[in-house]
C-alpha cells in the first residue's frame, strides 16, 4: 500500500452525488463519509482523497477553530503528514527539538537527556513541536484545496443505516435533517464518540483522577534555558510538568498534570494561575518550575478520561478512528499520532478493497489493534512512573540516569520508526 495518488485523484469532483461543479460531469469514484473534522478526521479525508475517493466530512461545530495547545508530532505522524503534502505548510510553524530533558521536580536537577537532534536521519522524518491550531489550520486548508473533499459544518451525526450499497448517515444541523450516502463511514468523533455507542459499546469514559492544565507564554518572558528547542519533562510527586516551544519558538507551551477530583467532561474549561500554582507546592517543586507556572494568568484545564480497549472497531462499512476507537492518555504524546496512523491505514485498506468496504474495514481494525493497544498500555505505565515519589521516584531516576539518553531513545524506536504497511 502507498499514500501515492491513484490515477483518478485529479479529476473534477462533485460536492454531492447530484451537483457537478459548473455543470460538469458527475464522477463515478466511490464516496466515503467521515464524522469529525479534527486532526484524525481531516487526515483521513486527505488520505482517502489521495487514494481516489470522494469524501464528505461531517462536523457538528459551526466553524473550525484554530484553538488548543501544543502537540508533539513524532516522526511516525510527521511522515504521514509530509506524504500527504503538508510538509511545506507545517514546517514554518514547527520546532524540531534537539532533546527530551527529564528533570527531578523537587531538586531541579537533570536526570537524563534523550537526544532527538538526529531524529530525521534516524527515522526518516522530523520530530516536530507545533501548536494544535497551526496543525488544524494546515489540515483545514489542505482539505479546502481538494475538490474531492467537502466539509459540512453544523452537521451533527445522529445515526447510520447499513444497506447493500453501503451506508446512509443521518445528520441534523442548521439546515435541518439530512442524509449522506457512501460506500464507507469513518467515525472520528473523539473520546465521547456517539458512533462508538451506536456500535454497541455503551460504557462511558472513565475518569482517571487527574486533570491537565495548559497555558501559553510568550518566549521572551521565560528564562533563556526554557527558550531552547527542548522538551522539558519535570517528574514530581503525583504530578508532572511538560513545556516546549511552539509557533517556531515564539511561544512556550506548558502542560501540568495533577491529581484531582474535578471531572467535568469536555475538552477544556477556563482556569487561572490561582488554581494551578497551589498544586505545585514550594517544598515539592524547584523554583524554576514554579516560576514558569506563575507566568500565565489564564489557563485551560480538562479532566483526563480513559476507555477500556475494544476488540471490534467496525460493523460492516462503518469503523471508528482515533480516540473514538482507542483513546490515549497523554503520557506518551501519541494520541494525535495514532489517529494520523489510523487515517493512513484505513485509506489504504479501502483503496485496496473498495468493492468490499466491510472487509477492508475489518482488515484495518486487525492491522491497527495490536499496535494501538501497546501504545495505550505504554502510556498508562508511563503515567504511573512519572508520578512516583519516595523510594519509587529515586529508583526511577537512578534507572534512567544509568541507562542514559541514547539507550532510552531506543525504547521508542518501535513507535517513531513506524510506516504504513506496504503492499
Amino acid at each position: 500500500m502507498s499514500l501515492a495518488p491513484r490515477g483518478r485523484q485529479n479529476a473534477p469532483c462533485t460536492t454531492s452525488p447530484s451537483e457537478p461543479p459548473g455543470g460538469g460531469r458527475v464522477l463515478t469514484s466511490p464516496r466515503t463519509i467521515v464524522a469529525g473534522a479534527g486532526i484524525g478526521g481531516l487526515t483521513a479525508a486527505l488520505a482517502l482523497a489521495r487514494n481516489g475517493f470522494r469524501v464528505v466530512v461531517l462536523e457538528q461545530a459551526g466553524r473550525l477553530e484554530e484553538t488548543g495547545a501544543g502537540i508533539q508530532l513524532s516522526p511516525n505522524a510527521a511522515r504521514i503528514l509530509i506524504n500527504l503534502g503538508l510538509g511545506e505548510s507545517l514546517r514554518p510553524h514547527a520546532t524540531s527539538p534537539t532533546a527530551l530533558r527529564v528533570l527531578n521536580a523537587a531538586s531541579g536537577r537533570e536526570i537524563v537527556r534523550m537526544p532527538l537532534v538526529d531524529a530525521e536521519r534516524r527515522y526518516g522524518a522530523p520530530f516536530w513541536l507545533i501548536h494544535r491550531g497551526d496543525l488544524q489550520a494546515a489540515l483545514t486548508a489542505a482539505a479546502a484545496g481538494q475538490l474531492a473533499i467537502n466539509v459540512k459544518l453544523s452537521a451533527r451525526v445522529e445515526d447510520f443505516v447499513v444497506h447493500p450499497k453501503g451506508v446512509t448517515v443521518a445528520t441534523r444541523g442548521s439546515a435541518g435533517r439530512m442524509e449522506e450516502r457512501g460506500i464507507a463511514f469513518i467515525a472520528a468523533d473523539g473520546l465521547w464518540s456517539a458512533m462508538r455507542q451506536r456500535l454497541g459499546y455503551r460504557a462511558p469514559p472513565r475518569f482517571t483522577g487527574r486533570t491537565a492544565w495548559r497555558g501559553l507564554i510568550p518566549a521572551p518572558e521565560v528564562a533563556p534555558e526554557f527558550r531552547e528547542p527542548l522538551i522539558h519533562l519535570w517528574l514530581g510527586r503525583d504530578a508532572h510538568l511538560v513545556h516546549y516551544p511552539v509557533k517556531a519558538g515564539r511561544v512556550i507551551n506548558v502542560v501540568a498534570i495533577t491529581a484531582d477530583s474535578w471531572n467535568a467532561p469536555g475538552w477544556s474549561e477556563p482556569a487561572s494561575r490561582a488554581d494551578i500554582v497551589p498544586r505545585l507546592a514550594a517544598g515539592a517543586w524547584a523554583l524554576p518550575a514554579r516560576a514558569l507556572v506563575h507566568l500565565p494568568e489564564a489557563w485551560l484545564k480538562w479532566a483526563l478520561y480513559d476507555r477500556a480497549p475494544i476488540n471490534r472497531w467496525s460493523q460492516g462499512p462503518v469503523a471508528l478512528l482515533g480516540d473514538a476507537a482507542h483513546p490515549m492518555l497523554p503520557y506518551l504524546a501519541q494520541g494525535a499520532a495514532m489517529a494520523i496512523e489510523d487515517a493512513a491505514v484505513v485509506a489504504q485498506c479501502l483503496a485496496r478493497s473498495e468493492d468490499d468496504a466491510a472487509g477492508a474495514l475489518r482488515t484495518y481494525c486487525v492491522m491497527r489493534r495490536t499496535r494501538t493497544r501497546k501504545v495505550q498500555r505504554t502510556a498508562v505505565r508511563n503515567g504511573a512512573r512519572y508520578h512516583f515519589s519516595g523510594a519509587g521516584g529515586w529508583l526511577r531516576d537512578t534507572v534512567m540516569r544509568t541507562a542514559g539518553g541514547a539507550r532510552l531513545l531506543r525504547n521508542y524506536d518501535w513507535i517513531y520508526d513506524w510506516r504504513p504497511p506496504a503492499t
